[in-house]
């Protein structure tokens, strides 16, 4: 599990390798990401966007902006959590991703950054 907490918005994800959805073969490898957003602070949140970087093992890097999440830009009150799950394909057998939130205290309209902690993205026989 990966960890990152910024300005009291406490991020944590879980990554899997999705083998029933990969082909090495075809150099496919496909993976899931649980986040878990939980809201520390005193004051309602909004998140608006999202900005993902991405690096394979090859060297291959993208960046991937986009409003909310899965289609959703959730609001989360003081001391609850919103969590979804998405996924990554990539070329390799291995990678990593981090990247930023904008969020929103709702109360003023002042938006900041959270940050989304580094995480590896790795096919389980790779670690043997």
């Amino acid at each position: 599990m990966f960890v990152a907490i910024t300005r009291d918005i406490k991020i944590t994800v879980e990554s899997y390798y999705q083998e029933e959805y990969s082909n090495p073969k075809l150099g496919s490898y496909l993976y899931a990401y649980r986040i878990t957003i939980v809201n520390q602070s005193n004051h309602i949140v909004q998140l608006l966007k999202r900005h993902w970087y991405i690096k394979d093992s090859f060297g291959t890097q993208k960046e991937v902006v986009g409003d909310g999440v899965i289609g959703e830009t959730p609001i989360i009150h003081p001391n609850q959590s919103y969590k979804y799950i998405s996924g990554c394909n990539l070329s390799s057998d291995f990678g990593q991703m981090h990247g930023t939130y904008l969020m929103q205290k709702v109360s003023d309209g002042k938006t900041f950054k959270v940050n989304i902690p580094h995480f590896s993205l790795i096919a389980p026989y790779k670690l043997n």
